[in-house]
């Protein structure tokens, strides 16, 4: 069943394996059929190219939602994918994911944690980047510069028992 879950900051680090700070350098969508899970499953994998914010390695990786259009007419949509300007290609993001080995159909990927709530856009202004906030209940709630944000992230990590 489908719920709607508050995220702080320390629930979602708890979830994330972790955080990448980047640029979507590239996204594709594909089908799986399967025959457990049932045919036509979407799914949508972004490209992006940055660095972890746990500790600033460099990083590219490939993160994955459900929902997506492999063509204008073959696809779905899925209220909880993030919003198509949210993951268009060239786009800065920050990204928690983690790592399933099955995330329907087979499908072994990193995962983008809380859908869309795992994603938050960046903008560059006069004082640094910013990440944007989404309101009470995400993990992310008010806009953010990168710095603080990679500093409260490092402080937690430290903390997190690593899988």
């Amino acid at each position: 069943p489908a719920q709607i879950r508050r995220l702080s900051l320390e629930t979602m680090v708890a979830e994330a394996d972790e955080a990448v700070h980047g640029t979507i350098v590239a996204s594709r969508c594909f089908r799986l059929d399967d025959p457990l899970d049932g045919p036509e499953l979407y799914y949508t994998t972004l490209t992006i190219q940055g660095r972890t914010l746990s500790s600033g390695t460099p990083l590219t990786i490939d993160v994955t939602f459900r929902g997506g259009f492999v063509s204008p007419t073959e696809g779905v949509f899925n209220s909880e994918a993030p919003a198509a300007d949210d993951v268009r290609v060239g786009r800065e993001v920050v990204a928690f994911y983690a790592w399933t080995d099955d995330f329907g159909a087979g499908l072994a990927t990193n995962a983008l944690v809380a859908a869309h709530g795992g994603l938050y856009r960046a903008a560059s202004g006069p004082r640094g980047t910013t990440i944007l906030g989404r309101g009470e209940g995400y993990a992310v709630r008010a806009n953010l510069r990168v710095d603080e944000l990679e500093g409260a992230l490092r402080r937690l990590y430290a903390t997190k028992p690593r899988r």
